[in-house]
């Protein structure tokens, strides 16, 4: 027996999971995604998600409304008559109208240990807290913000030196690998919900850009984990002064350093910087236009000594 699901994803995150769906022989009645986006120098050229363009490789129908409020879009999704929708990071609320339409409910994949980082950047916010470990989570969706009962969690560790993108991809593959199993307990009757915890509860607001310049007044392992969290997008950042003005330069790798000194100040020749406790060595950078190198190609081509400060 397979279920007739509706699928609903945007990012890349998304694709193992739905390539494991249709692996398993559920039959994908629909799949929602953001719709494509303004792309080129004139914005004239539209660019497809990383969902709509798998589901479009294996002739799935795809569907890319921009709100699901309306009753025409509505009465369209309820029309899949679909046993279950699984959500993967689609991007849009969805309505208790359309939370409703499934005959099993909506079933969400979400990248956190919850109640701990609900919202819009879990992977980005536990990686810049410093968390030692995460997760990935199914959930049933209800109308509050990743507020609904839990049915199956797998945990990992996260490294000391991991970034965001790299802790990304193993959620990816372990999230896909877990939906698989649930919707396969889903099928059979024997997925249990239970309702989170109350006790820590914690919100991943949407990543600002105003987050991503690097203090350097603060502590080392403040600077390190903003570094890690922020990599590869959008890039934590400093200044570098140049002979055109302030250069800004991305910090895409890094870790904890001994040393001391005033913030900013490079401590050695291998581009460990001071913070306003301990120290971090930069090891992957990228200048504006260039591609990301690391620490021994970036000095070969800046020339910066012991004692620069960097902004």
């Amino acid at each position: 027996m397979t279920l007739r699901l509706v699928f609903m994803g945007t990012p890349d995150f998304a694709v193992p999971t739905l390539s494991e769906l249709v692996g398993q022989g559920h039959e994908i009645a629909a799949v929602y995604t953001r719709a494509p986006k303004a792309a080129g120098r004139r914005g004239m050229d539209l660019t497809k998600t990383p969902v709509h363009r798998f589901a479009e490789s294996l002739n799935l129908p795809v569907y890319t409304p921009r709100t699901l409020r309306d009753p025409q879009t509505l009465e369209a999704f309820a029309a899949h008559e679909a046993d279950a929708a699984v959500v993967v990071a689609y991007g849009l609320l969805l309505p208790k109208a359309a939370l409703d339409a499934p005959r099993l409910g909506c079933l969400n994949l979400h990248a956190s240990l919850l109640p701990r980082w609900r919202g819009a950047a879990p992977i980005q916010r536990a990686v810049m807290a410093g968390d030692a470990e995460t997760g990935v989570m199914v959930m049933r969706m209800e109308e509050g913000l990743d507020t609904g009962p839990v049915a199956a969690a797998e945990r990992v560790a996260i490294g000391p030196d991991e970034t965001a993108g790299e802790l990304h991809d193993r959620l990816r593959a372990l999230g896909a690998d877990l939906m698989g199993r649930a919707i396969g307990g889903l099928e059979r009757g024997s997925l249990v919900f239970r309702p989170q915890g109350q006790d820590g509860v914690t919100y991943a607001a949407k990543i600002d850009k105003t987050e991503a310049r690097i203090d350097w007044s603060r502590p080392a392992a403040i600077v390190h984990n903003q570094i890690r969290g922020l990599s590869p997008f959008p890039g934590a950042w400093f200044e570098l002064a140049g002979p055109r003005g302030p250069e800004r330069v991305k910090v895409l790798r890094s870790t904890r350093a001994e040393g001391a000194g005033a913030p900013g100040d490079l401590i050695d020749d291998r581009l460990t910087v001071a913070c306003g406790e301990g120290a971090v060595r930069l090891l992957l950078l990228q200048r504006a236009g260039k591609a990301p190198v690391d620490a021994g190609a970036f000095l070969n081509g800046a020339r910066l000594d012991a004692g620069v400060r960097l902004g």
